[in-house]
């Protein structure tokens, strides 16, 4: 078993996967010297934070992630400080984030297969998080990971909270973001309420209705929209909705231009039911993780052929952009991945 030490010297950078927290932290791609052994390696600009509730969030991110093990969320191999910097070290996750896949190559969403594959994985992590008395408050497209092996992995912990309260598990919280515009777009009308009533982990729930939509539709929930607008919106229950031949009307003269594959394409009854219980108004409507689970809409997932590498076609993990071969890993250099796009992760 590879042990990851605190050494910075043990990792060689080779390439930046991309940037995140609005610049004040990015993710590379570098080597395991010890282990010949490819990581993500996460660098947070210290001297970027501007106060004491953004290094908090560093804090609270590491933390939270040490306390939360299980196969669907992203582990940290260590973290560890050099010169200004803090760097943590976590597996190379190829595919990047789901954001990353509807960017570069799904612009008008994911099939349905590979949806559900994803929102298995994104269910089975939420329903551990919730049991342990976390929510996660920031469920979206860019903190969802994908594997080479095809496991998708939830990250974004900065913004989570705990239900327990000095040991006593609270039915509701009243613990609000302090910076909610990254997550403004998924986040649910209870927590942007911020009234006496407060929210649970149902809100987490809603922003799975998003991502769905997201994953779906290839774009963000009310992009382009106006915050005030936006929060109007979702305290009316308005939502956004699959977009399908069920959903887009079909094209007459004189109206905007959408793509064919659209409007041609069929998502289940299944998926269009399951995403508006997740967005329901009243949080007592949606239902729970672990619940979610058991619905018909993923007896398919077990009769499939394909897997998710092959549905994410012509997406490539990073393995296969470049040889990583023992002796291409022994000689890797940033020339290697001049040809890379770079990547927006937000985790």
């Amino acid at each position: 078993m590879t042990t990851f030490k605190g050494n910075f010297g043990d990792y060689k950078i080779i390439s930046i996967l991309g940037e995140c927290s609005e610049g004040k932290a990015a993710v590379h791609l570098a080597k395991h010297i010890p282990s010949s052994t490819m990581v993500a390696l996460k660098r947070f600009y210290m001297d970027k934070m501007t106060n004491a509730e953004q290094t908090y969030s560093v804090e609270l991110e590491i933390a939270t992630a040490k306390q939360l093990q299980h196969p669907n969320i992203l582990q940290y191999h260590t973290n560890f400080v050099h010169g200004f910097d803090v760097y943590v070290v976590s597996p190379l996750m190829a595919y990047c984030s789901c954001r990353d896949l509807l960017n570069q190559h799904f612009n008008n969403g994911l099939p349905q297969q590979a949806i559900l594959i994803i929102l298995r994985d994104l269910l089975c992590a939420l329903a551990y998080m919730h049991r342990n008395g976390y929510i996660h408050r920031a469920i979206k497209a860019s903190h969802v990971l994908v594997s080479e092996t095809g496991k998708s992995c939830l990250t974004g912990f900065k913004y989570s909270c705990l239900r327990v309260l000095k040991g006593k598990w609270q039915n509701n919280v009243h613990s609000f973001l302090s910076d909610p515009k990254p997550v403004l777009n998924w986040t649910s009308p209870e927590l942007l309420e911020q009234n006496l009533q407060g929210y649970n982990d149902q809100s987490d729930m809603y922003s799975v209705g998003m991502f769905i939509c997201e994953l779906a539709n290839g774009s963000e929930p009310f992009l382009g929209m106006a915050c005030t607008l936006m929060l109007t919106e979702k305290l009316r229950g308005c939502v956004p909705q699959l977009l399908d031949c069920t959903t887009v009307p079909r094209q007459t003269e004189g109206d905007c231009v959408i793509s064919p594959i659209i409007v041609n394409r069929r998502f289940s009854k299944d998926l269009h039911e399951v995403t508006g219980l997740c967005l329901s108004r009243n949080p007592n409507h949606r239902p729970k993780a672990g619940k979610l689970l058991n619905h018909s809409l993923f007896k398919s997932i077990k009769k499939r052929t394909l897997s998710l590498n092959e549905l994410l076609k012509p997406a490539l993990p990073l393995s296969d952009k470049v040889a990583f071969n023992r002796e291409d890993v022994e000689n890797l250099d940033v020339n290697h991945f001049s040809n890379l796009a770079l990547c927006t992760w937000d985790f």
